[in-house]
């Protein structure tokens, strides 16, 4: 088990590339140009995917290399993008218009249909809090049991569009519906005319990163609130992970301190490392699963091979929580991953 030498190596604030600094004077908040250079990127891409559509014969060579460049360099750091300008809205009033060019016009080659993460992540799951009326809640399954994961994501992927529209309208929240409703038919009614003039492009660029990156989600979203305090599940440091000292930290901006999204959803992410310090002494307290050295996806993939000892060895001990052995961390561990009836 790992002890908790303070500070992290995470970093405050990645420095900004070239292809970013000249929007600084558009933006919110300076420190978000890096997201600019981001989206130069994924446009970048995105016009390789469009040429995707005119390869012709050299179709079977280059969609690969387009693949492997999507889901290695980019996917995974601009849906963590997707999520800090969903919190945070990254362009000036008077620029309001560009605040639109990452959900409508790069997120679909990016796995993400227009509006929908927007209206789920804030409309539904924020309010909600993993409890029994978000959509995405942990809390019945067991969660270190690859069949409860199935029917979680089964009922995602089937009927997670009727159950967001039923709840935002069943919460009044009327305008996110129209937003949904109009992102939603604008992505399909293009992918069905794509299908027709070039359907292996159109899976290719459109329809298989959509999958790849929804079932991604619901495996990130699984291992954020796998351990569950079934006394106080509705305590953020007691229902979600913060992981430390990681690549998916560096590359996708400090997501892993994921219990401190849930006490301040608009916190900067280049203030999580320093404010997790801060407040360090609350975790322990809490007796908060804190993990060095994994990120979501690892955690994942450990609870469903059930391999509690690695999982124990990244468990970081805070000071203010009950001393463990590595056999006590692992029966704490899954005395958090039990069902609980919301």
């Amino acid at each position: 088990m790992t002890s908790a030498p303070f500070p992290t190596r995470d970093p405050r604030v990645a420095p900004v590339p070239w292809r970013g600094r000249w929007a600084v004077p558009l933006l919110n908040d300076p420190r978000d140009a890096t997201f600019v250079a981001l989206m130069v990127d994924c446009a970048a891409l995105a016009a390789c995917g469009v040429a995707l559509f005119f390869a012709g014969p050299l179709f079977w060579y280059l969609a690969p290399l387009y693949l492997l460049a999507l889901m290695v360099l980019l996917v995974d750091r601009f849906t963590l993008m997707l999520h800090c300008t969903s919190h945070r809205t990254l362009f000036r009033p008077e620029h309001a218009w560009a605040n639109q060019i990452i959900p409508w016009v790069l997120s679909p080659f990016m796995g993400q249909t227009p509006e929908t993460y927007f209206a789920h992540h804030m409309g539904m799951h924020h309010v909600e809090e993993n409890l029994g009326g978000d959509l995405s809640s942990t809390m019945r399954f067991r969660r270190d049991r690859l069949g409860d994961w199935l029917r979680y994501y089964g009922r995602f992927m089937t009927f997670g569009f009727v159950d967001l529209i039923r709840y935002l309208a069943g919460h009044r929240r009327h305008r996110l519906v129209r937003r949904v409703l109009a992102g939603t038919a604008v992505y399909w009614t293009a992918i069905v005319v794509l299908l027709v003039v070039n359907p292996r492009a159109t899976l290719v660029v459109f329809v298989g990163p959509l999958l790849v990156m929804r079932t991604l989600m619901m495996m990130g979203n699984w291992a954020q609130h796998a351990f569950v305090c079934s006394e106080q599940p509705d305590n953020p440091l007691r229902a979600s992970i913060t992981c430390l000292d990681t690549r998916y930290n560096r590359r996708c901006f400090n997501d892993g301190y994921h219990a401190l999204h849930h006490v301040a959803p608009r916190l900067h992410w280049s203030e999580h490392p320093g404010e997790f310090e801060r407040n360090v002494g609350d975790y322990g307290r809490e007796d908060a699963v804190v993990l060095r050295g994994l990120d979501f996806f690892q955690v994942w993939v450990l609870l469903m091979t059930g391999r509690w000892e690695r999982i124990a060895k990244a468990f970081v001990r805070l000071q203010g929580a009950p001393e463990r052995s590595e056999a006590e961390v692992i029966a704490f561990l899954k005395s958090r991953v039990r069902p609980i009836t919301p």
